[in-house]
């Protein structure tokens, strides 16, 4: 029987999908490509500068806080874009089970972007931020979320 596992790695600005076809078989890309999120300036993001009021008490002016921490939406942004492709590849029934591997926030962003139907393949998570992590030297950190 074919077992095909996921393995996402992400960590809300890089991620790549690895594929587990079964014990003794190793990883390998499951996709032909690492995906990026954008490196933009925060000036290219949205305006990196506050903008100022008076004060009413006495015309003072000040600057306001920022509301928006647009590295953090881009993250959230990005981490969504990379739930869709896995939602397409479930649908498509590209994989049997799907393991999400990324630090607490990138996988609790991935868990409500998911569909439900994509959230049932969802066989393990690992929260820590492997990345950067070499695929030949990842069978140590996964632990037992992939017999490799």
């Amino acid at each position: 029987m074919r077992q095909n596992t996921w393995i996402l790695i992400a960590d809300g600005a890089r991620a790549r999908i690895l594929l587990n076809e079964g014990v003794g078989k190793g990883l390998k890309p499951a996709v032909d490509r690492e995906f990026e999120a954008s490196r933009a300036a925060t000036r290219e993001l949205g305006s990196d500068r506050p903008g100022r009021t008076f004060e009413s008490a006495d015309g003072s002016r000040h600057a306001l806080a920022p509301r928006t921490d647009w590295h953090q939406q881009e993250k959230q942004k990005f981490t969504r874009h990379m739930a869709r492709i896995l939602d397409t590849a479930a649908r498509l029934r590209t994989f049997d089970r799907l393991v999400l591997v990324g630090p607490p926030e990138t996988l609790g962003i991935l868990r409500q972007a998911l569909k439900p139907g994509t959230r049932k393949l969802v066989s393990a998570e690992v929260a820590k931020d492997l990345v950067n992590i070499a695929p030949a030297d990842l069978s140590r950190h996964l632990g037992d979320a992939v017999i490799l």
